[in-house]
C-alpha cells in the first residue's frame, strides 16, 4: 500500500516518530502541499493523509487508485465526503485527541483577562511597581472567577471538559447545544434558546462543529445581546464568527474583550482588523498542539491506518 502525508508539519515539525505509520506501508511524507501540487502528489496513493489541504470531489474523482482517507484532526469539513462516499472511500477522523489541551487554552485566554499578568509583570519589569506608593499594584479591574456566568454553545467533549474546569473555579454554567439536548453534569444548566446564551453569559466559549447553520452564529444580532462586561472565548472555528460584527463590537465597546485561537482565513492578512481590535487577544491556532495532544494525534492516525488494512475501518465520518 502506498501511504501519502500532504501536510504533516504541523503534526510533527520534529519531535515525533512517523516510524510507527511507515511500518504500515509505503509512506511519502509532505510538510506542506499546495493546491495545484495535490494530485500529482496523490496519484499513486492508496491512502491519503490530511489536515488543512482542501479534498474536492473533483479530487477524489481524479485519483482512481484512492482508498482511504483520514483527517489529521477532529474536523473534517476539508474534505468532500459525499464524494468520497460515491466511491465507496472510507473517510476517517480523529476526534477527542485534543480535549484536555484545548480546554486548557480556554482558560489561558479567560485568565488572561481576569488578572492581565503578562500586562502586570510588563509593568513591574519597566518600573511601575517600583514608582508606585503602595505595596500593591494594578491598572486593570481585576475579576474572581467563582460566581460568573460561563456560557457554553456546543456541548460535547470538548464543552464538557470545560465545564468541569469551570467548576472547579465556582463559576455558573450554562449552555446550548445546535444538536439538542445532551446529558446534564450536576450543577450545570441547559438554556434552550441562543438569546438565553448570549444574553447572561459573562464569559461565552464556543465549541461547536462548523456548519451551514452554526457559520456566523456570533453576529452583529447575537453580539448586541451580550453584556458590556462580557468576554468571548473562540477555540473552535474562525467561521463560527462574524470578524467585521466582533471587530465593530470590540471597537465601539459593545462587549469587553475576545480571545480567540482561530480566524477565518489562517494565517490571517496582515490588515485583518482583529489584529489590532482593542481588547483582542490572538493565539496562533495552538490550542490542538501540545506535545500530548500531537503524540495522541500520531497514535490515533497510525491505529485508524491499521484498522482500515485489516478491513475493519474506524472513526469513519462518511457512509454509503
Amino acid at each position: 500500500m502506498n501511504l501519502v502525508v500532504l501536510d504533516g508539519y504541523t503534526l510533527n515539525p520534529g519531535d515525533l516518530s512517523w516510524d510507527k505509520l511507515q511500518e504500515l506501508a509505503t509512506c511519502v511524507i509532505y510538510d506542506r502541499t499546495a493546491p495545484g501540487e495535490i494530485i500529482d502528489r496523490c496519484r499513486e496513493a492508496d491512502i491519503v493523509l490530511l489536515n488543512k489541504v482542501p479534498f474536492s470531489a473533483g479530487t477524489i474523482a481524479a485519483l482512481p487508485q484512492l482508498k482511504f482517507i483520514n483527517v489529521m484532526a477532529t474536523g473534517f469539513n476539508i474534505v468532500d465526503i459525499d464524494a468520497a462516499a460515491k466511491r465507496k472511500i472510507p473517510v476517517a477522523n480523529v476526534p477527542a485527541y485534543s480535549t484536555n489541551s484545548v480546554a486548557q487554552l480556554v482558560f489561558a485566554h479567560i485568565l488572561n483577562f481576569t488578572h492581565r499578568v503578562a500586562h502586570h509583570a510588563h509593568n513591574t519589569a519597566y518600573g511601575r511597581w517600583s514608582a508606585n506608593k503602595d505595596f500593591s499594584y494594578w491598572d486593570y479591574p481585576l475579576i474572581e472567577l467563582a460566581g460568573q456566568t460561563l456560557g457554553i454553545l456546543g456541548f460535547g467533549k470538548i464543552g464538557r471538559t470545560v465545564a468541569t474546569i469551570a467548576s472547579a473555579f465556582g463559576m455558573n454554567i450554562i449552555y446550548y447545544d445546535i444538536t439538542g439536548p445532551q446529558e446534564d453534569l450536576p450543577g450545570i444548566r441547559r438554556v434552550y434558546t441562543l438569546e438565553e446564551l448570549f444574553q447572561q453569559s459573562d464569559i461565552l466559549s464556543l465549541h461547536c462543529p462548523l456548519t451551514k447553520d452554526t457559520e456566523k452564529i456570533v453576529n452583529k444580532e447575537h453580539l448586541h445581546l451580550m453584556k458590556k462586561t462580557a468576554l468571548l472565548i473562540n477555540t473552535s472555528r474562525g467561521q463560527l464568527i462574524d470578524e467585521d460584527a466582533l471587530a465593530e463590537a470590540l471597537m465601539s465597546g459593545r462587549i469587553a474583550g475576545v480571545g480567540l485561537d482561530v480566524l477565518c482565513q489562517e494565517p490571517p492578512a496582515f490588515e485583518n482588523m482583529l489584529l489590532s481590535a482593542r481588547n483582542c487577544y490572538i493565539t496562533p491556532h495552538f490550542a490542538w498542539a501540545t506535545t500530548a495532544a500531537r503524540q495522541r494525534l500520531m497514535d490515533a492516525i497510525t491505529g485508524n491506518v491499521r484498522a482500515f488494512l485489516a478491513g475493519k475501518p474506524q472513526n469513519v465520518v462518511n457512509s454509503w
